[in-house]
């Protein structure tokens, strides 16, 4: 069905139906995105950080990452893309689809056989690298974005280059910066989704967004 508000015809008079007809308004799924994407992130952050110890850890960050990290991130994706917002639509469904690849691996792949630390590795990696033109197209959005994209290209990075060195056998180091700098991204993340629905209901900026210039 169009979204566009149907015009009478030149030289008649004006249906009630055509004349009346609102264009339709859709809720901005961001702040939705950013939370899911957030909490996540903040409770595996915890785990690499060594501040919360395994086991049973990383079963609260399963149910986060299929549920919220993964399937709510991936449909506020879904509406950015109905609201036409490529950007949105690319980041959303990308990071939803990480959570829910990060369910899946963890679910049904021994970490401890042969070089499966290596895969796991360059696969963090290619995060990085999503993450990093990401940042790049963000400079059109908000600092709040950029932040956080930056942030997480970092993290992914560290986190990357630990799994690809050594695994998981102990904390490594890497893997600990990585952590922390996931701590910091989750921090930016909570901020932006805040700001963007506190902001949103009040009508009026309450927590700011600065905005980046050409």
């Amino acid at each position: 069905m169009s979204n566009e508000t149907p015009t009478a015809s030149s030289g008649s008079s004006s249906s009630p139906l055509t004349a009346s007809t609102p264009t339709p308004a859709y809720a901005d799924p961001a702040p939705l995105g950013l939370a899911g994407f957030a909490l996540t992130t903040l409770v595996l952050s915890f785990v690499n950080a060594n501040i919360i110890k395994e086991p049973g850890a990383i079963l609260v960050v399963l149910g986060l990452a299929a549920f919220y990290g993964g399937l709510a991130q991936f449909v506020a994706g879904v509406l950015e893309w109905r609201r036409g917002n490529t950007f949105g639509l690319m980041a959303f469904c990308s990071y939803g689809a990480f959570w829910l690849s990060y369910w899946w691996i963890i679910t049904n792949v021994k970490l401890t056989t042969g070089d499966i630390h290596q895969a796991i590795g360059l696969y963090l990696i290619g995060w990085c690298i999503i993450s990093a033109y990401l940042t790049l197209a963000a400079l059109r959005t908000n600092l709040a974005v950029v932040v956080v994209l930056a942030l997480l290209t970092l993290a992914f990075l560290f986190l990357g280059i630990g799994w690809f060195q050594n695994g998981v056998p102990a904390p490594d180091t890497m893997i600990k910066v990585g952590g922390w700098i996931g701590i910091f991204t989750a921090a930016a993340a909570f901020y932006a989704s805040a700001a963007t629905v506190v902001n949103a209901q009040h009508k009026r900026t309450v927590l700011p967004i600065p905005p980046l210039e050409r």
